[in-house]
């Protein structure tokens, strides 16, 4: 005959395989180091494209399409940034034994994506309509109400990261002179920390 613990043992059980089937837990903390890298070198050459000035015959052969390279730089460390975690992700899922393609990614993927695109088209729009300054408190504010979103079906620590992005997003909008500023510390300082936070948590082989 079950006794009390018997019962409460099998409810746990239950509950981890329940937890197991709607979550994703093979995010990797490495690929938030570099993408934290990526975003703080991209920042730096934007930072440097829109402040230092070419020389004269150089911004005359470039005038104009300043904003196309900034669009491209941006785009570079996207891709990068996505590449990254998809790969560094996958060998982590493998590693574990875990398939990367379940209904805890799935759910994960939907919930990010529909604040992140709906961010970039946003940006966008406004971007064409020469408000530039709505760039970095927009990003910080759209890309941390994605990880808020997706982190119901993923680690905790992403709710958090979320927070502290939405933060720095309203600090950016207030103080649009350090918006740059503000978005490397968002997407590359932060990045940088919970990529540490989640490697020594969760990655690190146990002695």
């Amino acid at each position: 005959m079950k006794t009390t613990e018997n019962y409460l043992s099998e409810i746990k059980e239950i509950r981890k395989m329940m937890e197991q089937s709607s979550r994703f837990f093979s995010l990797s903390g490495l690929s938030g180091v570099l993408i934290g890298i990526y975003a703080l070198a991209g920042s730096y050459i934007a930072y440097r494209m829109i402040y230092f000035p070419q020389p004269a015959f150089a911004s005359t052969l470039f005038s104009g399409y300043i904003l196309v390279e900034i669009f491209s730089l941006a785009m570079f460390v996207l891709i990068i940034s996505i590449a990254t975690t998809l790969i560094l992700t996958i060998k982590r899922a493998r590693g574990t034994g875990k398939n990367i393609w379940n209904p805890g990614s799935r759910l994960m993927l939907i919930n990010l994506a529909i604040p992140f695109i709906s961010g970039g088209l946003f940006i966008l729009i406004f971007t064409l309509r020469g408000l530039y300054d709505i760039v970095a408190p927009a990003s910080l504010i759209f890309y941390g109400l994605a990880l808020i979103n997706a982190a119901k079906f993923t680690r905790q620590e992403i709710f958090y990261l979320g927070i502290l992005q939405i933060v720095l997003g309203i600090g950016a909008a207030i103080f649009p002179q350090y918006g740059i500023l503000l978005w490397a510390l968002g997407f590359g300082v932060l990045h940088i920390i919970y990529g540490t936070v989640m490697y020594f948590r969760y990655e690190r082989p146990s002695k």
